[in-house]
């Protein structure tokens, strides 16, 4: 397993190699709901440990509120927590009141049978959230937990466009910064650009969606010819995780798997020798543009994320939303899309609140028709 220094704030190696626990294996019922099958998860965690995985991503919400405590139950027997980081994170939407943020931690710490964690959160911070967050002094909270001892780091999560993430990123000196990131995300989300600042101000970083749900890991025909025709046989899986291995900037990168299989396919790419920084040549990024600009082909709105159209007066993430559609429709698969398109909706930005004032389409320089692909996106990533 290669290892990594996790910014310059708290002294952490971690395996570059982070297991994310948001996709344990679950007992599926017929509507595709289920709860964590607890005895393969609690097994897979404990691989991962014995196999050099170091790193736990968690957080308060994942798997109806019971991922914190099969991780906790995971890593109490055998002296596993002490070989380990645990992170995992509150978010803004249960602050309720400052009670109740004490009160969340301490539950956390119970689920997780810790008296500690590593680093704690502030999770999926939202541009309309951001201003309520420094207000309540949320920060503030978090560093009286620090002072007792009950949280090692402050950080915060990240689903947003890069100016709202440069003011927050420059706002503290946060130990670590979480964002998504891939080969198709390098223009959008926070974008490269997120990684490098974080880099300059030595705030570990970490990478979650680096697969986009694992969509990335089952390409289309012509997109698996392109990787095939290279000389160097990887999976796709490897190719994705190769884009982001080759940040020097990345502390870790998230992988949130779902079988024994998964987690050893991962453990495998990472532990190769040139699993590191610099590990793609100018042919291989060439490839993945390629890759990249296939799947861009396939997107049904012509929307180029410009943002000419933004702001709207109702608040509509006019890009995000028509970016969820695409997603589905490249991959043949919108689970992935509704899941982050909920983002939107949990954070006023969603299609539904579109007043049909026709401004946006106004200043549009693809001349889409906005008004009507909003509906139908929203009606399709709605649920």
């Amino acid at each position: 397993m290669q290892y990594r220094t996790y910014g310059k704030q708290l002294g952490f190696k971690v395996s570059a190699l982070g297991m994310g626990c948001m996709r344990l294996p679950r007992h599926l019922n017929g509507t595709g709901e289920g709860d964590v099958d607890t005895e393969k998860a609690i097994a897979m965690i404990r691989y991962a440990v014995d196999h050099g995985i170091n790193y736990f991503d968690t957080a308060y919400g994942y798997h109806n509120k019971t991922s914190e405590a099969v991780l906790g139950e995971a890593l109490e027997q055998d002296r596993y927590r002490d070989k380990v980081k645990i992170v995992t994170k509150q978010p803004f939407g249960v602050m309720t009141t400052q009670a109740e943020i004490r009160r969340n931690l301490e539950n956390t710490l119970k689920k997780l049978r810790t008296d500690h964690i590593d680093v704690y959160l502030i999770h999926n911070i939202q541009k309309p959230d951001w201003e309520d967050i420094k207000k309540r002094k949320i920060i503030e909270e978090y560093e009286k937990f620090r002072a007792e001892g009950l949280i090692r780091g402050i950080a915060f999560s990240y689903h947003g466009l890069l100016p709202t993430f440069k003011e927050v990123l420059s706002f503290y000196p946060w130990d670590m910064c979480q964002i998504q990131q891939n080969f198709l995300d390098v223009e959008r989300e926070a974008t490269a650009e997120a990684i490098h600042l974080a880099g300059q101000k030595g705030t570990a970083l970490v990478i979650m969606e680096p697969l986009r749900g694992g969509s990335l890991a089952t390409p289309p025909a012509a997109v698996k010819a392109i990787y095939d025709a290279y000389p160097v046989k990887r999976s796709a899986v490897e190719w994705g995780f190769r884009h982001l291995i080759n940040y020097p900037e990345i502390s870790t990168i998230l992988s949130g798997v779902t079988t024994l299989e998964q987690l050893k396919e991962d453990i495998e790419i990472f532990s190769k020798p040139d699993a590191r920084p610099g590990c793609l040549n100018d042919t291989e990024k060439a490839i993945l543009s390629r890759v990249r600009s296939h799947y861009e082909s396939l997107a049904s709105i012509p929307c180029t994320g410009c943002e000419y159209c933004l702001p709207c007066p109702n608040g509509v993430n006019i890009p995000g939303a028509f970016s969820k559609y695409n997603d589905g429709v490249m991959f043949g698969n919108f689970d992935p899309a509704k899941r982050s398109y909920s983002f939107l909706t949990m954070s006023n930005q969603d299609a539904s609140l579109c007043a049909a004032c026709g401004e946006c389409e106004q200043k549009c320089p693809q001349h889409i028709d906005i008004i009507e692909r909003l509906k139908m996106a929203h009606e399709t990533l709605k649920a």
